[in-house]
Order: C-alpha cells, then sequence, then structure tokens
C-alpha cells in the first residue's frame, strides 16, 4: 500500500490540546490530506490548522516546523504523508 509522499516527521505531540508539531521536509498548505504513521499510529486527516510561532498560516514550506490541530494522538518520530488522490 502505498501513503503518498513523506512530508515530514513528529517532533513533538501536546496530548492536552491535540497539536502535533512536525519539522518538514516537503512544504504543506491547508487542506491538504495527510496521514500519520507509525509503530502504534495510522491516523489519517485533512489540514484544518496550523501555526507557526503561534501565529496562524496558510502554508509552510519544507524545512520549517509547524504546529497542525490533530483528530488523534499521535506520537514522536511518526512519519508523516501527504495523500495523493488521483483526478
Amino acid at each position: 500500500m502505498t501513503y503518498g509522499e513523506q512530508i515530514g516527521k513528529v517532533v513533538h505531540f501536546y496530548n492536552n490540546i491535540n497539536v502535533a508539531v512536525l519539522r518538514l521536509s516537503r512544504d504543506i498548505k491547508m487542506g491538504d490530506v495527510i496521514h500519520f504513521l507509525g509503530r502504534s499510529t495510522d491516523v489519517q486527516q485533512e489540514v484544518t490548522s496550523m501555526e507557526v510561532e503561534h501565529e496562524p498560516v496558510t502554508e509552510v514550506k519544507a524545512g520549517g516546523e509547524v504546529a497542525i490541530k490533530v483528530k488523534q494522538r499521535v506520537r514522536r518520530g511518526d512519519s508523516v504523508f501527504r495523500i495523493k488522490f488521483d483526478t
């Protein structure tokens, strides 16, 4: 099974507010559908909320870090993929 292109890794998870901090190897933008995948993690969701240094953003370039609201727990070290849909 293919998960799309890898765009980064989870470097921190804030359990009390369900926010994951990602270190990006590729760009990400609002509306992307992403897949968190790890030993105990298998979560897909649309990106609906992103912040850089507590400021809302709509896009973040490769090499940056971004905080994303997640719908369930993810874990440090989980890989993050952007899902590609055939059109």
